[in-house]
C-alpha cells in the first residue's frame, strides 16, 4: 500500500483543542472487526463491549513537562523539546532555532541553568545540563507540557492534569498515549467491581509519533525507535487470559506496539529495549485480540495501525463516518473501540 491510501480530509474544527470537562465523557465509535459494523455511543459503555474474562493492558508512561525555552549566548531565543533522557544530566532533543547551535554552544535556560550542545545524532542534538539538579528536577521547575503541534495553543495549568492519564507512573514520554486519557478512577473501579483484569505495559511515547511519513512507499519508511518494557507478570497475565478464552485488549496503539514487538519471536516475552516496530495492512498480530484507540491523523503510521488491525476498508469508512457524525479528533479528542 502507499502513503496516500492512508489520506482522508479533517475539517479543522474537528481537531480537539481542549480535553472535555470530564474524562470519561467522550464519544465511543464502536467497530465490529468481523463485520465492519459501526454503532455510536459514549465512553461509559466501553465496559459493557468487556467480559470478565478480558484483559485490560494500560501503558503507564509518563508524559515529562519536555518543552523548554532558551537562548543563545548571542540573545538569540531557542526552544528545545526533549526527546529521551539518557541520565541525570544528558538528553537527545529537538532544538529549534533561527540559526542551528553548533557544537560545545552554551544555551541558558529560564532558571539560568545553562546546557552544552556536545553534538548531533542524526535530526536530534545531544545536550548536557551543567547543574546540579537532575534534569527531570530541571522539567518539574520550568518545562512545559509538549501539547501536539496540531493543538494551536499554548499549553496551561491544566493540561499538567489533563495530558496525562490518571495511572501514569514511568516517567519519559514526551507525547502522552491518548486512549489512557478517558479513564478516570471511578470508571477504573467499575472495571474492577466487573472482574475485569488491567495489566500494564510501559512504552514512552516520542515526538516521532507526530512526524509525517514522508515516502509514498511504506516499505521504504523509517520507523522512529521508542523504548518499551513488557513485564513477566504482564506475560503471565496474558497467558491465564489466552488459558481461559479471554481476550487481550490493548488500550491505545503503544500498548498494541509494546506487546507486538515483545511478541517478535511469535509468542509474548517479557524484555525491554528499543522498538521501531512498524505496522501496516497484512501484519498478524500475536497477541492483541481487541483495542481502544483515538482518530489519528492522515497518512500517519498509527493509522496504518489500526487498519491492519481491523482491516484498511473498515477503518476508512468508520473514519468517513465520524467525520460526518461530528467526532473529536486526535489527543484530546474522542474514543474508538475495535472489537
Amino acid at each position: 500500500m502507499k502513503k496516500s491510501d492512508f489520506n482522508y480530509h479533517l475539517p479543522p474544527e474537528l481537531i480537539a483543542q481542549k480535553p472535555l470537562a470530564q474524562r470519561s465523557a467522550s464519544r465511543l465509535l464502536q467497530l465490529n472487526k468481523q463485520t465492519g459494523e459501526l454503532s455510536d455511543g459514549q465512553f461509559s459503555q466501553f465496559i459493557d463491549l468487556l467480559q470478565p474474562d478480558d484483559l485490560l493492558v494500560f501503558n503507564d508512561t509518563k508524559v515529562i513537562p519536555a518543552r523548554l525555552f532558551a537562548s543563545k549566548t548571542s540573545g538569540g531565543k531557542v526552544e528545545i523539546l526533549i526527546e529521551r533522557i539518557e541520565d541525570p544530566h544528558q538528553a537527545l532533543a529537538h532544538v529549534r532555532a533561527s540559526k542551528t547551535p553548533k557544537t560545545d554552544a552554551l544555551l541558558q535556560l529560564e532558571n539560568g541553568v545553562f546546557c552544552r550542545v556536545l553534538g548531533r545524532e542524526e535530526d536530534l542534538f545531544r545536550l548536557r545540563f551543567e547543574t546540579e539538579l537532575t534534569l527531570l528536577e530541571v522539567l518539574a521547575s520550568i518545562g512545559h507540557m509538549p501539547l501536539p503541534p496540531y493543538i494551536d495553543r499554548a499549553d496551561d495549568i491544566s493540561d499538567l492534569d489533563r495530558y496525562q492519564t490518571v495511572f501514569a507512573k514511568q516517567a519519559g514520554a514526551v507525547a502522552a498515549p491518548t486512549a489512557g486519557l478517558h479513564f478516570d478512577e471511578y470508571t477504573l473501579k467499575l472495571l474492577e467491581q466487573k472482574g475485569i483484569q488491567s495489566s500494564f505495559v510501559t512504552l514512552h511515547v516520542g515526538s516521532g509519533t507526530f512526524q509525517p511519513v514522508r515516502v509514498e512507499e511504506l516499505t521504504q519508511h523509517v520507523m522512529h525507535k521508542e523504548y518499551f518494557d513488557v513485564s513477566a507478570a504482564c506475560v503471565e497475565a496474558v497467558r491465564q487470559t489466552k488459558a481461559r478464552g479471554g481476550r487481550v485488549v490493548a488500550i491505545g496503539t503503544t500498548a498494541v506496539r509494546a506487546l507486538e514487538s515483545a511478541s517478535a519471536n511469535g509468542e509474548l516475552q517479557a524484555g525491554c529495549g528499543d522498538t521501531q516496530l512498524f505496522i501496516t495492512p497484512g501484519y498478524t498480530f500475536k497477541t492483541v485480540d481487541a483495542m481502544l484507540t483515538n482518530f489519528h491523523l492522515p497518512e500517519s503510521t498509527l493509522l496504518m495501525l489500526i487498519s491492519a488491525f481491523a482491516g484498511y476498508d473498515s477503518v476508512m469508512k468508520a473514519y468517513q463516518h465520524a467525520i460526518e457524525q461530528r467526532y473529536r479528533f486526535f489527543s484530546y479528542g474522542d474514543a474508538m473501540a475495535i472489537i
